[in-house]
C-alpha cells in the first residue's frame, strides 16, 4: 500500500461556494490524490495525497489554472558554512527543490536566504533540516541585541590570520633559498631542518586551515566542487609531497636536504585567510546603510501613562499612545501631532536637507529629529510598522534579492570549477611526462598555482557586493529599489512618463478665477460651487473650498454628491442640480456653450490653469479656475532627464491646452492629455509597444494601474500607499530629481557590476596560462586569488561614496 501524506494550502480568490467545489474537484483530479477538501470561510485546502505520484506543484498549478491563487509565507535566514558562490547556489538549488517552496534566494555577501513558499506543504524546520544535510547551517533571523555578527567574523578571521602569519612566516624566510638571486640573505640552518618545517606547516595545514577542508568534504559530499576543494587540493599536494620528499631524506642519512614546499600550502593559508580578513571588513561596510538606519531609532519615549508622564522603551510604546518630544529630541515612532508645533529634519527618511513644518494635524515620522518647537503626538504606527522599519526592510529585501547578471555568473562558476580541475590534471601529466619527465616537484608546482589562482570566491562577490551597496547609497538619498531586478533593469530605460499633479506640480492648487456668467454673481457661484465639493478629497475640490473660506462664502446643504471619474463632480445644493466639470462633461450633457466662454477656457488653459465649467439645473453658471503651482526642481530634473539621454512625457487628466501650458515652462514636448485614470495604463502599453522601455512616476491612487504596467513603477514617497505598493521604486522625496538620480545608480551600480566580474575573472583568465607555463609560484597565485576578492569588495565599496543630488 502507498504511503498517504497531507498537506493544507491557503487559497485566496475564492468568492462564493461555487469557487470552493471548482477548487475541491480539480484537485481530487489529479492523480495520486486521495481526497481534497476546500473550506471557503477559512479559505483553506487539505489534501490527502500519494507523494510518489504528485505533490504541491501539481496543486499550485492545478489552482493557478482555475484561476485561483495559493497564498505564501516569505521568511529570511541567515546562512552559515559558505565560503563562496558554489556553496550558495548548492543552497539554493537544494531549497529550490523542496516541494511547496515558491522561491529561494541565497545571497553570499550578506550570507542570508529569502525563501517563499507554501505553508502546510514545507515548514522552516523542514529547510533547516534540508541545508543542515549539506553542510550547512540555516538560521531563522531574529532581532539581535547581541554582538554584530560581521563583527564577530572579522575578529574570528583576525586571529586565524595572525596565528597562521605567525607560523608561515619562518617558512616565508626559507624561500629566499630557492632564489640564487637573494643569496645574501642569511638563513638560519634550524629553518631548513625538514621537521622543523613540518611542525611549523601542520598546524597551518590542518588546525588553521581545518575550514578548507571541512568545506570541501561539504561539496564532495555533494558531488559538486567549490573553492574549497581547489585550496584543499593544492595544499595538500604541496605538504604531502613535501613529508614525502622529508621521509625519503630522514630513511638515507647523510643525504642532501632536499627542496621542500611546506611553505607553498602555509603561506598560500596564510594569504587566502588575509583575503577572508579584508572581505568580512568590507562586507560589514557595504551593510552601512542599514546600520545607519537602524541606529537612527529613538531608545525610549515619553508617554501619558496613569495620570502622568513616563518614560519607557520605544518597543513598549502602542498605538493610540500620546508621546511627548522635546526639542533636540527624536521622535520615537509615527503619529499625528495633536499639539504644538515645530519643524522637522527628516532628512534620514526623504535625503531632503531642509526641515518641514509640522502643526496640529500633520503626520511625523520615526527617528526623525524635532528641531525647535515641543510636541505632542499620538501614536499610530509603532515598531516594525514604522516608516523607518518599513524603509530598512525594503533595503533589506533589495540587498537580498538576485539581478539577471548574478544568476549568469552563478552559472558559470557552478562549471567553473571542475573544468579548472581538469586544467589542472592535464597540466600535471603534460609536466611530468614531457616538460620535467619524471620529476614530480616539477609538475607539482605549476599544478598547485592553477588550483589556487582558479578559485572563484570573488566571482560569487562581484554582483551582491555592488548591490548592496548601491542600493544602501540609494536609501541614504531617499531612493527605495524593491529588489536588485529593478536596480539593474532601470538602466535599460528609454522613456520616463511623468503625471502631472503632484509630481511635476506641487499637487497643492489654489483658485485663482470666479467668472460668473448673466444672472450670477462671483459669491453665489463660489457657494453652489464649493457646496457642491465640500465632500470630495480631490485636490480641485479643496482649492475651491479653501477659496471659499478665503472669501468668507458660506456654504450651502449639498446632498447625492457623486464624482465622476475623469469628469468632474455632480451634487444637489439647495435642491438644485450642479455639475462642476471639464468641457468634455458639459457636452455629454448636452450643456450649450458660448463661442465666448470656450474662448475664455482657451485664455485660462492657455495660462496653465485648470478650468472647471459650473452648470446649475442644466444652465451655464459660469467657469471656476485653479492653478496647480510647479515644483521649484522639476524644471532641472527633466533637464537632467534629456542629458542623460532620456525621453520625457507628461500624461495627465487635464485638456490638452493646460497640460502644453505645464510641459513647456518645464522643458517637456512630448505631452499626452486628457486620459482618464483607468486609461493611463493604456497609454503606457502604447508607448511600450514602440519599443521603448518605460517607467511611470506618480503619486495618486489613479496611477497605481499604470506604474503596475510599466516596465519600471516610480512612486513619489509623499504621495499614497496604494502608489507606492504598485511601484517598483520609491522616491521618499517629492522631488523629480530623484528620478534621474534613481537612473544614474542603477547605470554606475551595473557599470561597478561588470568591472567587478572582469577583476573576478582577469587573475584566473591571465593566471591559469601564466600558471600552466611554470612562471607563476604558488604563493604568487595564492596572493593574487586573495586580493581578487579584495579588490572586487573595494570597488563595491565606491558606490557608497557615489555623489547625488
Amino acid at each position: 500500500m502507498s504511503r498517504q501524506e497531507e498537506t493544507t494550502l491557503q487559497i485566496t480568490g475564492m468568492t462564493c461556494a461555487a469557487c470552493a467545489n471548482r477548487i475541491e474537484k480539480g484537485l481530487n483530479k489529479i492523480d495520486g490524490v486521495e481526497k481534497a477538501d476546500v473550506n471557503l470561510a477559512m479559505e483553506r485546502a487539505g489534501v490527502t495525497y500519494d507523494p510518489e505520484q504528485t505533490g504541491a506543484s501539481d496543486f499550485e498549478e492545478k489552482i493557478e489554472k482555475l484561476g485561483y491563487h495559493v497564498e505564501h509565507e516569505k521568511t529570511d535566514f541567515d546562512v552559515t558554512g559558505m565560503t563562496c558562490a558554489a556553496c550558495a547556489n548548492r543552497i539554493e538549488k537544494k531549497l529550490n527543490k523542496m516541494p511547496g517552496v515558491a522561491e529561494a534566494s541565497v545571497n553570499l555577501a550578506m550570507e542570508t536566504a529569502s525563501v517563499e513558499y507554501t505553508p502546510g506543504m514545507v515548514s522552516t524546520e523542514d529547510m533547516t533540516q534540508a541545508v543542515d544535510r549539506l553542510g550547512y547551517g540555516l538560521h531563522q533571523k531574529t532581532e539581535s541585541s547581541g554582538e554584530d555578527p560581521r563583527q564577530k567574523a572579522v575578529r574570528k578571521q583576525t586571529i586565524k590570520f595572525t596565528a597562521s602569519a605567525i607560523l608561515a612566516l619562518p617558512l616565508l624566510w626559507t624561500m629566499v633559498t630557492h632564489f640564487e638571486w637573494l643569496y645574501f640573505i642569511w638563513m638560519p640552518d634550524i629553518l631548513m631542518n625538514p621537521w622543523v618545517q613540518f611542525a611549523l606547516a601542520t598546524p597551518v595545514q590542518f588546525i588553521i586551515g581545518w575550514q578548507f577542508y571541512e568545506g570541501a568534504w561539504k561539496a564532495l559530499r555533494n558531488k559538486s566542487a567549490n573553492m574549497d576543494v581547489l585550496v584543499a587540493m593544492g595544499t595538500s599536494a604541496a605538504y604531502f609531497y613535501s613529508i614525502y620528499l622529508g621521509w625519503q631524506w630522514w630513511s638515507s642519512p647523510g643525504s642532501e636536504v632536499p627542496v621542500l614546499y611546506f611553505e607553498a600550502s602555509a603561506v598560500i593559508i596564510t594569504l587566502i585567510l588575509l583575503g577572508k580578513l579584508f572581505e568580512a571588513r568590507a562586507k560589514g561596510r557595504t551593510s552601512q546603510a542599514i546600520q545607519k538606519l537602524l541606529g537612527m531609532r529613538a531608545k525610549t519615549a515619553v508617554v501619558y501613562r496613569g495620570g502622568e508622564e513616563v518614560e519607557i522603551p520605544v518597543e513598549d510604546v502602542q498605538i493610540g499612545d500620546t508621546v511627548y518630544v522635546k526639542p533636540g529630541e527624536k521622535i520615537p515612532v509615527d503619529g499625528e501631532v495633536t499639539q504644538g508645533s515645530s519643524s522637522i529634519d527628516e532628512s534620514m527618511l526623504t535625503g531632503e536637507s531642509m526641515p518641514v513644518d509640522k502643526t496640529a494635524g500633520s503626520d511625523v515620522y520615526g527617528a526623525t529629529m524635532n528641531k525647535n518647537g515641543a510636541l505632542q503626538i499620538r501614536a499610530s504606527r509603532v515598531g516594525s510598522d514604522t516608516a523607518l522599519s518599513q524603509i530598512v526592510k525594503v533595503v533589506e529585501e533589495a540587498q537580498s534579492s538576485k539581478a539577471e547578471v548574478q544568476r549568469l555568473a552563478d552559472r558559470v562558476s557552478s562549471v567553473f570549477v571542475p573544468s579548472v580541475i581538469g586544467i589542472a590534471l592535464l597540466t600535471f601529466l603534460v609536466w611530468i611526462f614531457f616538460i620535467t619527465p619524471g620529476s614530480v616537484g616539477g609538475a607539482l608546482i605549476p599544478t598547485i598555482s592553477i588550483l589556487v589562482i582558479a578559485c572563484p570566491c570573488a566571482l560569487g562577490l562581484a554582483t551582491p557586493t555592488s548591490i548592496m551597496a548601491g542600493s544602501g547609497r540609494a536609501a541614504e538619498a531617499g531612493i527605495l529599489f524593491k529588489g536588485g531586478e529593478y536596480l539593474e533593469n532601470t538602466k535599460s530605460i528609454q522613456t520616463v512618463v511623468l503625471d502631472k499633479t503632484g509630481t511635476v506640480t506641487k499637487g497643492e492648487p489654489e483658485l485663482t478665477d470666479v467668472i460668473p456668467a448673466d444672472g450670477w454673481n462671483e459669491n453665489d457661484l463660489l457657494s453652489y460651487a464649493a457646496s457642491a465639493e465640500k465632500d470630495s478629497e480631490h485636490p480641485l475640490a479643496r482649492a475651491i473650498v479653501e477659496g471659499a473660506g478665503t472669501r468668507t462664502v458660506s456654504l450651502l446643504e449639498a446632498a447625492d454628491t457623486e464624482a465622476v471619474p475623469g469628469r468632474g463632480i455632480r451634487s444637489t445644493v439647495n435642491s438644485r442640480a450642479v455639475w462642476i466639470g471639464t468641457q468634455r462633461m458639459m457636452e455629454e450633457q448636452k450643456v450649450e456653450l458660448k463661442q465666448t466662454v470656450q474662448d475664455t477656457l482657451q485664455r485660462l488653459e492657455s495660462a496653465g490653469k485648470t478650468a472647471m465649467l459650473a452648470v446649475v439645473d442644466g444652465v451655464y453658471a459660469g467657469i471656476i479656475a485653479v492653478a496647480d503651482t510647479i515644483k521649484e526642481t522639476s524644471k532641472e530634473a527633466v533637464q537632467r532627464l534629456h542629458e542623460t539621454g532620456l525621453e520625457v512625457v507628461l500624461l495627465t487628466g487635464d485638456n490638452q491646452r493646460t497640460a502644453d501650458a505645464i510641459a513647456a515652462q518645464v522643458g517637456i514636448s512630448r505631452v499626452i492629455a486628457g486620459v482618464l485614470p483607468e486609461q493611463k495604463s493604456v497609454e503606457i502599453q502604447k508607448l511600450q509597444q514602440e519599443g521603448r522601455k518605460t517607467a511611470m512616476v506618480g503619486d495618486g491612487m489613479n496611477d497605481a494601474p499604470a506604474l503596475a504596467a510599466a516596465d519600471i513603477g516610480m512612486a513619489v514617497g509623499t504621495g499614497t500607499d496604494v502608489a507606492i505598493e504598485a511601484a517598483d521604486i520609491t522616491l521618499m522625496r517629492g522631488d523629480l530629481n530623484s528620478v534621474a538620480d534613481a537612473v544614474l545608480m542603477s547605470r554606475t551600480t551595473m557599470r561597478n557590476i561588470k568591472q567587478n566580474l572582469f577583476f573576478a575573472f582577469i587573475y584566473n583568465t591571465l593566471g591559469i596560462p601564466i600558471a600552466a607555463a611554470g612562471l607563476l609560484a604558488p604563493w604568487v597565485a595564492g596572493a593574487a586569488m586573495a586580493f581578487s576578492s579584495v579588490s572586487v569588495v573595494l570597488n563595491a565599496l565606491r558606490l557608497q561614496k557615489m555623489k547625488l543630488s
